[in-house]
């Protein structure tokens, strides 16, 4: 096979890989690009995930498009359940099942996964997470005749689906190791804020705690705490972090922090191999999981890929997070910046800003009303990169 006629192969049909092509053929309508996806391939928002159950979504309902509509949309060809089981990089080829597969360039969009905490007891089997519409499927399942879901971690996702859930007329209990929600994101008093607003909307808090068990009672779970308080409930949801899905990439002898380490102009260590998205580490060990950066990601590899050459550059990009009991917006301070938080206001309309040394602005949150400065704080807030 020629080089012309080699395709790009994009691992992964999410928000990542999906961007990638979508921006790739703005520019190159002629080569072929294929798409790998571990699923089914169907196209939906990630986003939606934690959002859908009050609104009574079911996994099918949320498919924006299935993956022949999508392949058509954005001109490639997709291939369902289809995993990259080796990568040579030297050799520019990739093993998917019994077949190999060569490439001329190759974009890693491999995601992540949800993190696994090992619990004690024998309920552990029964834990669910959500990272992808097929894991929704799985816990919609098991969440749609339970009473009471127990929530482990009270950072964005598990305060997320704090809210839909209790809005959809379920029992939610939330642990946290830390004393706040979103405690390595929100100042004291910001954290407490929307602690209160999900707990005015029945959500029930033990921060301070961890799990100590989950074993087996009847069709329900028992949960014990470390400090021994124990309760029975329906579903229980593993909300501790991602996990960026570096395997294939590791095991091809490229390099590896945080997450697959790529330059200013999203390329790994190998040449022709390009990484973005939940997988990737951007710089300093700085792995963002959110839309607004993958978009502008996209665009840097999409100029890559016809041999441009473009750097990234990151504006602020603020995060909102989608729990209307307590609506809360936040730019976090860059690691280990020097500074502190100054909080004005009254809860739940609060403004937080991270001030550095010199006063300057380096980070803020803004809940309640005073999210509506969100624009002039995204101009005053510097570049994350």
């Amino acid at each position: 096979m020629s080089t012309a006629s080699k395709p790009v192969i994009i691992i992964g049909t999410g928000q990542a890989g999906t961007s990638v092509a979508r921006e790739f053929r703005k520019l190159d309508s002629d080569t072929p690009v294929l798409m790998l996806s571990s699923d089914d391939g169907a196209g939906y928002y990630k986003p939606n995930l934690s959002k859908a159950y009050a609104t009574g979504k079911d996994a099918d309902g949320l498919i924006t498009a299935d993956a022949a509509k999508l392949a058509e949309q954005l001109g490639v060809e997709i291939r369902p359940h289809a995993m990259a089981a080796f990568l040579n990089p030297q050799e520019k080829t990739l093993r998917v099942g019994a077949e190999t597969l060569e490439y001329s360039q190759l974009v890693l969009a491999t995601g992540a996964y949800c993190k696994r905490i090992p619990f004690e007891g024998d309920a552990v089997q029964r834990l669910q997470s959500v990272n992808n519409r097929l894991d929704y499927s799985r816990f919609r399942a098991a969440a749609d005749n339970a009473r009471h879901v127990t929530t482990i971690g009270a950072g964005l996702i598990g305060c997320e689906f704090a809210n839909d859930l209790v809005s959809a007329g379920k029992q939610v209990t939330v642990i946290d190791l830390l004393s706040w929600p979103l405690g390595r994101l929100l100042p004291q008093q910001a954290g407490e804020a929307l602690q209160a607003g999900l707990a005015e909307l029945g959500v029930r808090w033990r921060l301070q705690q961890s799990v100590q068990s989950l074993t087996t009672h009847g069709e329900q779970t028992s949960v014990t705490l470390a400090d021994g308080e124990q309760w029975d409930t329906d579903v229980v949801l593993s909300a501790v972090g991602l996990q960026p899905a570096t395997d294939l990439a590791r095991a091809a002898g490229i390099d590896i922090g945080n997450g697959i380490v790529v330059n200013a102009q999203l390329l790994t260590s190998a040449a022709d191999v390009y990484a973005l998205g939940d997988c990737a580490e951007l710089g300093a060990g700085l792995v963002l999981p959110y839309i607004a950066p993958i978009l502008h990601c996209a665009k840097v590899i999409a100029k890559g890929l016809v041999g441009e050459v473009a750097s990234l550059s990151l504006p602020a990009m603020p995060v909102v997070v989608k729990t209307p009991a307590c609506p809360t917006i936040i730019s976090p301070p860059p690691v280990g910046a020097i500074g502190e938080w100054r909080v004005s206001g009254e809860a739940p309309d609060l403004e937080c800003r991270f001030e550095g040394t010199n006063n300057e602005l380096l980070g803020c949150a803004l809940l309640g009303e005073v999210g509506k400065q969100r624009m002039a704080y995204q101009r005053e807030l510097p570049p994350v990169m």
